[in-house]
């Protein structure tokens, strides 16, 4: 293979995004205003990438232009300068739990290069099964639940009690959590989180062994940057929860039998990702103010070397404000 001289790291422009929504958004921590804590979060980010040497498009946004003021999809990002890249970003993955206080609410983006990543179009639910680097050649999304753990459970050389199973509480996943139940293994029950819930999961060191249920398309592809840079897997079938979102499927031409896997999701090694923490949790911690500033954790990550960074920085309100147009305070 032919050597590279070193190469610049997004990632590392992109934390300073992710840090800004997350300070900016998280003065609405249990407020129960989750439109205002978004809003803060989308102001931020948005000012942040004005000084990334980038050519973005956003493909995973906040909507369509008309629906969404700030990070629509379709929205050009950057300086104008620099590589082509298609932008993934959410503001505030998870703005329930950041309105009602509860943890792992993040702020997340992800670039891959121009052209590589899935247009989720009118599919706005996905189901997925995401899980680390060991069972990634073990998982079927078209096999039962008490097979896939059985095949989980042997590939990371556990029983299938020992499993630990992330999963959104929602009416959707009745079924789903009886099955689990009934092959032994345990769940932890997530109200929101979809993208932190693979994160954790897929991540060497988290405390969730696979992630299973139906959760956001947006939120899959974002995913998927951050599973390529940490050599899991996430196989996805397209899963609409209504007659509507079925038949805009069908007239455009998507396949709901498809299975997908993070290779269709984003078509390039080359993808970068950060996630910093807002309100804390058993993944990321959220931010902590010191009267002064504050304390942010962040990871970020590169897949063309699949190097994983943890970063936590202090802010210097007093300096910051000198300076930046976004409102920390």
């Amino acid at each position: 293979m032919e050597q590279e001289a070193p190469q610049r790291n997004l990632a590392l422009d992109l934390v300073r995004v992710t840090e800004a929504a997350a300070l900016a958004s998280s003065r609405w921590l249990g407020k129960g205003d989750n439109k205002n804590g978004d809003l803060a979060a989308v102001d931020a980010m948005r000012l942040s990438f004005n000084a990334i040497e980038i050519r973005g498009v956003v493909i995973i946004g906040e909507g369509e232009k008309d629906k969404a003021p700030m990070l629509y999809n379709g929205e050009p990002l950057g300086t104008g300068r620099g590589p082509g890249m298609d932008v993934a970003v959410d503001p505030v993955e998870g703005t329930k739990l950041l309105a009602y206080g509860r943890p792992n609410a993040i702020s997340v983006v992800a670039l891959a290069p121009r052209g590589t990543m899935y247009d989720p179009g009118p599919a706005f639910y996905m189901q997925k099964i995401a899980v680390p680097t060991q069972a990634r050649d073990y998982v079927d999304i078209n096999a039962p639940v008490k097979d896939n753990l059985q095949s989980i459970a042997s590939a990371l050389g556990k029983s299938v009690d020992d499993l630990v199973v992330f999963v959104l509480d929602k009416p959707r996943h009745r079924n789903l959590v009886q099955e689990i139940r009934e092959a032994g293994a345990r769940i932890q029950l997530h109200t929101d989180g979809d993208v932190a819930g693979a994160l954790m999961a897929v991540s060497p060191d988290g405390d969730v062994d696979v992630m299973m249920g139906t959760g956001g398309t947006p939120e899959g592809v974002l995913t998927a940057a951050a599973i390529i840079a940490m050599g899991g897997e996430m196989q996805c079938r397209l899963d609409p929860q209504s007659e509507q979102e079925k038949n805009n499927l069908l007239q455009s031409g998507y396949d709901l039998k498809q299975v997908l896997t993070v290779r269709d999701l984003i078509r390039s090694e080359d993808v970068f990702f950060a996630a910093t923490g807002i309100s804390g949790g058993t993944f990321l911690q959220g931010v902590s103010f010191t009267g002064q500033g504050a304390l942010t954790r962040s990871m970020v990550m590169r897949g063309k070397t699949g190097t994983l960074r943890r970063i936590e920085s202090l802010h210097s309100f007093e300096k910051l404000l000198r300076i930046s147009a976004i409102k920390y305070k």
